[in-house]
């Protein structure tokens, strides 16, 4: 059994930028359960991913594709209240529900967690549980099991319908290590040559690039800025693969965030400018700066 400090406990328990619902109305959140896997599972109720939602019985309007620049929980909040006014604890039907992708059902789950006082995080990387040998773009959220002593790794994605789809052989609320690789890992597997970077990334995106980019991603949720799969800041580099001094440092970061040390990847986060979410960011999927503030 690990213990956490009560520093890491606080931190990881209170909201960050993309994660505060402080001025959501209480209403909004009547009904929700309290258990933190029942919580997580409530947000399948509330968005579509993008990629699924044939599955569903459901084409996506243009129109409606403008759900995934929403950045923020509250955000994301709003734009499924706008859809469907009822609290967050009525699940929706499928066009009635927010049009995301496994980043929005983490970052939500997170939130929600985070006000319930539970310490949580959402965590980037990939799944081999989509396409058979290779490693699929995705987020997850981990929330810290008290009593057990233990982050307890959760796909808040997968409901019924994805889990008949694609039949894994393990269970999807209590991951088990393998299944999802944060982006750390993954890093260092492909450098260590035990994995082709050539099977990470998704749709026309592969490469030693696209885990660079997630090393970045998963520094920044850990430091609870929980940003678009798509959005590029700092070291990172789209369709190209990293230089000599980007190597190194993606080595060094991968390091830090496998090893643990919720102080140290605090630390790196905040001491390396490159590495901290700028005030802007450049939005890869619509190709154009975004501004944060």
């Amino acid at each position: 059994m690990t213990t956490l400090d009560d520093i890491t406990l606080t931190h990881y328990s209170t909201p960050g930028a993309m994660t505060d619902l402080a001025d959501v109305p209480a209403r909004v959140f009547e009904g929700l359960p309290e258990e933190p896997r029942s919580l997580c599972r409530s947000v399948q109720g509330l968005i579509v991913h993008e990629f699924w939602a044939h599955a569903y019985g459901f084409d996506v309007p243009e129109a409606r594709l403008s759900d995934l620049q929403t950045r923020s929980a509250a955000e994301m909040t709003e734009r499924i209240l706008r859809l469907n006014p009822a609290p967050l604890a009525v699940a929706r039907p499928v066009e009635q529900r927010m049009v995301g992708n496994c980043r929005y059902f983490s970052t939500l789950s997170c939130a929600l967690l985070r006000r319930a006082g539970i310490p949580a995080r959402a965590r980037c990387g990939f799944a081999d549980y989509f396409e058979p040998g290779r490693f699929v773009d995705h987020w997850v959220t981990e929330y810290w099991d008290r009593a057990e002593g233990r982050w307890v790794r959760v796909d808040a994605q997968l409901d019924a319908v994805q889990r008949a789809a694609i039949t894994p052989a393990f269970e999807t609320e209590d991951l088990p290590p393998g299944p999802f690789l944060p982006a750390g890992e993954a890093w260092q597997r492909c450098r260590r040559g035990e994995a082709d970077p050539q099977t990470f990334g998704i749709l026309d995106m592969w490469g030693l690039w696209f885990v660079q980019n997630n090393v970045i991603r998963d520094l920044a949720a850990l430091n609870k800025m929980e940003l678009l799969p798509w959005d590029v800041w700092g070291p990172m580099t789209v369709m190209t693969d990293p230089d000599a001094a980007a190597l190194e440092l993606t080595d060094s970061v991968a390091s830090t965030l496998t090893g643990g040390d919720t102080g140290a990847i605090r630390r790196v986060y905040e001491e390396r400018d490159e590495l901290r979410v700028p005030e802007a960011v450049f939005d890869a999927r619509v190709g154009v700066v975004h501004p944060l503030a």
